[in-house]
């Protein structure tokens, strides 16, 4: 059901490399205005340092995911930003990679039995969300469209953890740098957390909601996320783990994990 939302850069015109942002940073090594093309884009919208971009000083190229945004515009486009002006391709990218979001953590929650009770109303959500990504989506009010979602997100995340001690409860809280090695945190609410640099070496993630928590640089070597909730491409990339590290089956082993 997602094979849609991963990002499939050989149908795309490279469009997160022109219609993004780059500050000159650990993450990139320019600055990059939005709506100019990366020096490193080709004629035929490759990436000619995609094999070294982390040497490269891009590492937050290999962090980013389109949830196949930049495919599915490509496609609806027919030709390329180099053809015809490509500002309203470049401003759909944000709003349709937002859509695939909702609809890569919708089919998680399908996925779960626990959630059966919902999962007419998630199938309804599917469709309409899907519905929209074939339209102009420049016009989509996507508050309106988190919100609904949100309020099955979270049913479904308290049928899969059940009731669980206060302890448990980490949504949106502080762990910047936090010493979480080998850590209980199986079936923990985790949402939106800040989990930069922290230690989770070891950690026990099965199950827990991770939706929105920032993983960047977090130790995940030898962490279990098995059956962790709505965890993306992104998160994982932006981590460190190993060959211990067990994630969800839905995503890949980041290349650069040792």
């Amino acid at each position: 059901m997602r094979d849609g939302l991963r990002a499939d850069c050989g149908s795309c015109f490279g469009l997160c490399c022109v219609a993004l942002t780059f500050a000159r940073s650990a993450d990139f090594a320019i600055d990059k205005p939005a709506g100019e093309p990366c020096p490193n884009l080709q004629q035929d919208f490759r990436c000619g340092i995609h094999q070294k971009l982390r040497p490269s000083g891009f590492q937050g190229c290999t962090v980013y995911d389109c949830f196949g945004a930049g495919q599915k515009i490509s496609q609806q486009a027919g030709t390329s930003w180099r053809e015809q002006p490509g500002q309203e391709m470049f401003a759909a990218l944000p709003v349709m990679r937002q859509l695939h979001e909702l609809l890569w953590y919708l089919y998680d929650a399908l996925e779960r039995p626990e959630a059966s009770s919902i999962s007419e109303s998630l199938r309804q959500a599917v469709r309409r969300i899907e519905a929209l990504t074939e339209q102009p989506v420049l016009n989509v009010d996507l508050g309106n469209e988190r919100a609904q979602v949100n309020e099955l997100l979270l049913t479904t995340s308290e049928l899969v953890r059940g009731r669980q001690p206060k302890k448990k409860n980490r949504r949106g809280v502080d762990l910047v740098g936090a010493k979480l090695r080998k850590a209980d945190l199986s079936r923990a609410n985790l949402r939106g957390a800040y989990l930069i640099a922290a230690d989770l070496a070891g950690a026990d993630l099965r199950q827990a909601d991770l939706i929105g928590a920032d993983l960047r640089d977090c130790n995940l070597t030898g962490a279990d996320l098995t059956g962790a909730l709505f965890v993306t491409q992104s998160q994982v990339n932006a981590a460190q783990g190993d060959s211990r590290t067990r994630i969800p089956s839905s995503l890949l082993r980041p290349t650069h994990w040792s």
